[in-house]
């Protein structure tokens, strides 16, 4: 069939007349007439083929001024009831379905006169007016007409619709793709099966696409392009067609009864597969005749509309076009020397992989085009780059490639350009870290894969490959910060997205996004009060349709007189707001609310700062009227859901609800048994609203009595409430503790206000009085909620937390809360610093870590004595190895030397045996090391070691008796 495809395109005499008409000597090497260079390239050496190599073009003598006029004058003359075919291309887009529908109607009835029709629309849309007398349609020789439209763009008599400036031909392209369309599906119960009007079609749009003229050769190949397509929405209807009919059948025959329902539901399966068929042999040709010709022309924009084209194909139709025959196209453009034809065949990629069903016929592809995927991820062109990571992840989520093939993608993860550095990142987490694609992990249950801690060690495995340098850690911790929820619970991105430069934009970037903010914002000024109106219900839609307005240029809805739509869209916001609970729609919607009353100007500014006011106004109301209802005993969930409101409008902005810091008071004070989500957002409201307060203090030039003395009322409020649940009556003691969302956060919220008031803060300052520092009786209760936190198992908090706030209320959370407490100088770090960092210990390192950094300090101290004479350097390497126990000793103190008395002895025992390994070159490992952990154990595993080490020394064979050697008295004669 293939043959047959190129025989109806005859490239034999249209080369001879291309000859003729403009004097080039083609090469007859391929015995068809056709130049060799555009033969398509074998499976053996697809690089040898350069897709630039193709016919030149006439760019420099196409569209003159004089035609330009006559088109002009044309396109203003008054339209007539009836448009033509060409007219309604050029035109109104609306009008093509009803266009078409009638053209359909007039080729039913007589096919000749419409036929010319359509192909002097087709002439026309290349730019070519050329008429063909509908009485010798039938005797018009294609090449001969193409060899005509041939010399008209030789003397400059063709118009550029498609690469027009022209306001009136914006849409002309995407017309053009309708037309053929809606003329496909009209025709696809009559015209399109005739084997005359889009054989005759598709022998024109095959010429046209391999002629000389760029303009001919860039829409020939939009349309045909679109015909494949357009065919495969038909041929995937008679596909359906055909199933629906052979289940029919086969229930028929089920029935054993031949007859009339039998024999017609035969002759329809039949007449379906005939269809199937001429339509499938139609987008042979078409892919024959154009396609393998136009994947390699000249111009990047055809071979990345066939490439792109060749995508949507196999996905959509992969019966036919999922097999290597046409795959391969695919692959070899993967070398193609234009960025846009790479990323095309790279995207089509990614979307076929991303459909399990279609992996098992990729497997020869893979095997042998995956190492120039992996290539691509280093490509120059940074879109490329990343869109391969993004494929070589789905080729990791197959488990299509080892880790060998992988190597040289990790070094990406300290390359410039960030957002390459980023899509590394992801693919590193997805593989290493959080180990997405190990078919081993994914199999089990109930282990703790996913944990933070998990995660995190394996991030250090990776760290340690870059210890030597720290801006390269630095950067490697930064391309893993967005997916890796277990870092980002500990603070900020250590580097930023910018680099921790600010990002400045030529005038041109800067026009660029000026002009996508215009564009978004003149096509959304009359659709988004409709979308918001639509989806206002659907909690998933809400938070991206809020946000849109802050990609928007508010200013243009005065320039537009447009005014109506923005306050329509801010009541619509409102009433969102007040319609949804959920963190996320509130969250965007106060987003927007705070970017228009700040973005926005004159009148529109003043309205959208007075809508906000009444959403304020509002939700104190009812919050007043929530709280009134709880204290006569109704259900709390109005309380709730609104507090949840005021909380997320609390973190952007400072809210008056100095009326309402009372009653808040009072229903915490009076209502003990409340839901303890409700006591949680009642405590944050007063922390926020006490932030607030003091922020307008400090960047207040002058500070009243009234004003300090009211802050330190609220603050003393806020103290007695958060302390009460460090001191909880006998009857919840004998209940057990609180919930451990609610623990979290009353250990959060304490150890922010108390960095929001530390004494550091204030002192020497005219706010002194605002300086404070938690008694040591309320640290040492605050330690034991946060240890009780700690100890919590994953599989318990998971269930305790609300997910939408897991983030804020985990033991990461709590744990950096403490520690926050200690580096701020808050509280005094002889108590809490070592409970903490011993926390941290028992959390990461295990016992044979610290015994591991103990002896690879000693080690180096050794290697310094064997090959110095000079006492300070040695001196100072052993000084170091003592410094170093001292401080991992430090972290057993106070109640821990207790509760990790094996491990600390564990610790001693093990750093004997070593310093007894080679007597008495190692012995000072007992006073550089082990002495300082024998001073935590308590006074009977003292006096057990010291009996066991004695006894060492008299099983010791040497010339020099350990007991006399000085490191050996000093640690023997340890006080007990």
């Amino acid at each position: 069939m293939a043959d047959q495809a190129e025989t109806s395109t005859r490239p034999l005499k249209r080369t001879r007349a291309q000859t003729q008409a403009g004097g080039e000597q083609p090469s007859k090497a391929n015995g068809s007439g056709r130049d060799d260079r555009t033969s398509g390239p074998t499976d053996q050496s697809p690089n040898q083929v350069d897709p630039e190599e193709s016919f030149d073009d006439y760019e420099e003598i196409l569209p003159k001024s004089k035609r330009n006029r006559a088109s002009e004058g044309t396109s203003a003359a008054p339209r007539t009831a009836y448009q033509s075919l060409i007219e309604v291309v050029k035109g109104n887009g609306k009008l093509i379905p009803q266009v078409v529908k009638v053209w359909v109607e007039r080729y039913e009835k007589d096919p000749k006169p419409a036929m010319v029709e359509l192909l002097m629309m087709l002439f026309e849309a290349c730019g070519a007016k050329y008429h063909i007398g509908g009485d010798f349609l039938d005797e018009t020789d294609v090449d001969d007409v193409v060899v005509a439209l041939v010399n008209l763009a030789r003397r400059g008599e063709v118009e550029d619709y498609q690469n027009s400036k022209k306001k009136e031909f914006q849409n002309f392209k995407d017309n053009l793709v309708s037309f053929w369309d809606n003329l496909i599906v009209e025709c696809q119960n009559g015209p399109l099966f005739d084997q005359v009007l889009f054989d005759k079609c598709m022998d024109y749009v095959i010429a046209l696409s391999c002629t000389p003229p760029r303009v001919y050769r860039q829409v020939a190949s939009l349309m045909g392009l679109q015909l494949v397509t357009s065919f495969i929405t038909v041929a995937k209807m008679l596909g359906a067609q055909r199933e629906t009919t052979q289940r029919q059948l086969n229930a028929e025959k089920k029935k054993r009864t031949e007859g009339p329902r039998v024999e017609s539901l035969n002759k329809r399966l039949s007449m379906t597969h005939e269809k199937i068929t001429v339509i499938e042999e139609m987008m042979r040709k078409i892919f024959t005749g154009l396609f393998v010709h136009r994947y390699r022309d000249i111009d990047p924009n055809i071979r990345m509309s066939c490439i792109q084209s060749l995508g949507v194909w196999i996905m959509s139709y992969p019966s036919l076009f999922l097999q290597d025959l046409y795959l391969k196209y695919l692959g070899w453009t993967l070398n193609d020397k234009s960025a846009g034809v790479r990323k095309a065949s790279v995207l089509a990629l990614q979307n076929l992989y991303e459909v399990d069903d279609n992996v098992p016929s990729l497997g020869l592809f893979t095997e042998r085009f995956s190492n120039r995927m992996i290539e691509l991820a280093d490509d120059i062109d940074v879109s490329v780059a990343v869109c391969a990571i993004g494929l070589v992840k789905q080729l990791l989520r197959h488990q299509l490639l080892s880790d060998d093939d992988l190597g040289p993608l990790y070094d990406l993860l300290i390359d410039d350009p960030p957002e390459i550095r980023r899509a590394i990142g992801a693919l590193v987490y997805d593989h290493l870290i959080a180990q997405k694609f190990n078919s081993s992990q994914s199999g089990r249950k109930g282990d703790d894969s996913d944990s933070s801690e998990v995660h995190l060690g394996r991030m250090l495995q990776i760290l340690r490959e870059f210890s030597t340098d720290p801006i390269l850690s630095i950067y490697v911790i930064d391309d893993v910060w967005e997916y890796m929820n277990a870092m980002k619970a500990v603070g900020e991105r250590i580097v930023p997205a910018t680099d921790n430069r600010k990002q400045y934009y030529s005038k041109a970037q800067k026009e660029i996004f000026e002009n996508n903010k215009r564009d978004i914002t003149v096509a959304m000024m009359k659709n988004y009060p409709r979308l918001l109106r639509k989806f206002m219900a659907d909690k998933a839609k809400v938070p991206s349709l809020a946000e849109i307005i802050v990609h928007m240029n508010l200013e243009l809805y005065s320039l537009k007189r447009q005014e109506q739509n923005f306050k329509t869209v801010l009541q619509l916001m409102k009433e969102a707001f007040f319609k949804h609970g959920e963190k996320d729609a509130l969250r965007s919607c106060v987003k927007a609310f705070n970017f228009s009353s700040t973005e926005s100007q004159g009148e529109l500014q003043d309205f959208a700062q007075n809508k906000l006011k009444e959403l304020e106004d509002e939700l104190i109301a009812k919050i007043k009227s929530a709280i009134k209802e709880v204290a006569d005993g109704d259900d709390e969930y109005s309380l709730l859901v609104n507090l949840k409101r005021l909380y997320e409008l609390q973190l952007s902005r400072s809210v008056p609800i100095e009326s309402l810091y009372e009653d808040i008071t009072m229903i915490l004070r009076n209502f003990r048994n409340m839901d303890d989500e409700v006591f949680s957002f009642l405590l944050l409201n007063m922390y926020l609203h006490v932030a607030w307060c003091l922020h307008s203090i400090i960047n207040c030039e002058t500070v009243s009595e009234a004003s300090l003395s009211s802050l330190l009322s609220k603050r003393a409020t806020l103290f007695e409430q958060l302390e009460y649940y460090l001191n909880p009556p006998p009857e919840i003691q004998e209940e057990g503790k609180y919930g451990n969302q609610l623990a979290c956060r009353v250990c959060t919220i304490l150890a922010e206000v108390w960095c929001l008031f530390r004494k550091t803060n204030f002192s020497s300052t005219k706010l002194e009085i605002l300086g404070y520092c938690p008694e040591a009786s309320v640290l040492e209760k605050f330690w034991k909620l946060c240890e009780q936190q700690l100890n919590i198992s994953d599989e318990t908090e998971e269930d305790d937390v609300n997910k939408e706030y897991v983030e804020e209320t985990n033991r990461d959370a709590v744990m950096i809360a403490a520690a926050k407490l200690v580096a701020s100088d808050v509280v005094p770090k002889d108590y809490l610093g070592p409970e903490i960092i011993s926390h941290f210990v028992m959390h990461g390192a295990s016992v044979a870590e610290i015994v591991k950094h103990l002896i690879a300090a000693y080690h180096r101290h050794m290697v310094e004595l064997s090959r110095s004479d000079d006492e300070s350097l040695v001196g100072k390497s052993f000084l170091e190895c003592k410094e170093l126990a001292a401080r991992l000793s430090g972290t057993f103190m106070g109640a821990a030397r207790n509760k990790h008395r094996s491990d600390i002895l564990k610790i001693v025992k093990d750093g004997i045996e070593y310093a007894f390994v080679d007597t008495p070159k190692q012995l000072s490992f007992l006073e550089g090391s082990v002495l300082h952990f024998v001073s935590k154990l308590p006074t009977p595993d003292v006096l057990d070691i010291l009996k066991d080490v004695q006894k060492r020394t008299e099983n010791v064979n040497t010339d020099e008796d350990p007991s006399g050697w000085r490191p050996y008295y000093t640690f023997v004669d340890i006080p007990t």
